[in-house]
């Protein structure tokens, strides 16, 4: 396939044999463009970035100066095996950013969702899978393994353990650090990550009905002062709601997870 005819490349970059550049692309001067890379359409890659490894880059998404995106994994067992980094369209990678690779051992590949801003210094560890919408504010670190749900936003200067799972809707508060799983649409902040009740702010910026954030902050109240352990109380929550969103919740806090959760204070 190789370079379209209406993509656009900077006399100065470096793009090697075997990298695939859709039409109306633009790669920017001094930029790098590794063999195994995919550029789909439109794709702007601006001076000084570079784009390496098993990477794909969805359509009309612009990578900023100095980005290093598909770089190998932050990770000691990683032994040069092939493995790959996703990205999707309409998406933002701002100044020094750095996206890696995954690894074999979790599951050989990186994502990174549709609309995802991923600003200045932010970093997105190897295997994370990161939804639709997401906000990466400036100098977050997403560690290896972890998964964020759809229109998260994590503060800046925060910072987010291995293996963790942020539910979707969730919101991070500036230089907060998160060793567990958060609820979806919690807020979560405090220098060791304390969940601190709803994202309401969210939630009412989607348009999510009224009777549908009173359900989720009933929901909550329970899980924080209900009978018996945390799970007990999800389980009784996921018999007796009619609530999508609440259920969410639920079939959230009862997925399997490697971490244990953020609870109500």
């Amino acid at each position: 396939m190789g370079i379209h005819a209406e993509a656009r490349i900077h006399p100065s970059a470096v793009v090697e044999d075997g990298a695939v550049i859709g039409a109306g692309c633009e790669v920017g001067p001094f930029c790098v463009i590794g063999p195994d890379v995919v550029l789909h359409d439109r794709v702007v890659v601006k001076s000084h970035a570079v784009v390496t490894g098993w990477t794909e880059v969805g359509e009309e998404t612009v990578i900023f100066p100095f980005a290093t995106v598909g770089e190998v994994p932050q990770d000691l067992k990683y032994r040069g095996e092939k493995t790959r980094l996703v990205i999707g369209k309409r998406c933002r990678i701002r100044e020094a950013a750095t996206l890696n690779l995954g690894t074999e051992g979790g599951g050989g590949v990186t994502t990174v969702g549709d609309d995802v801003l991923v600003m200045t210094g932010a970093h997105v560890g190897h295997d994370a899978q990161i939804g639709n919408r997401v906000i990466l504010v400036n100098h977050v670190a997403i560690a290896g393994h972890c998964v964020l749900g759809d229109d998260v936003i994590v503060g800046g200067l925060s910072g987010v353990h291995q293996w963790v799972r942020i539910g979707q809707g969730a919101i991070i508060g500036a230089v907060t650090m998160v060793t567990n799983d958060v609820i979806p649409y919690g807020l979560v902040q405090a220098p060791r990550g304390e969940l601190d009740g709803l994202n309401l702010v969210g939630l009412k910026r989607r348009g999510v009905e009224r009777s549908e954030i009173t359900a989720l902050r009933a929901a909550y109240q329970m899980l924080a002062q209900g009978e018996g352990t945390f799970l007990d109380r999800a389980r009784r929550l996921s018999d007796e709601t009619d609530s999508h969103y609440v259920r969410e919740v639920t079939e959230f806090i009862l997925s399997a997870s490697d971490r244990s959760f953020l609870t109500p204070k």
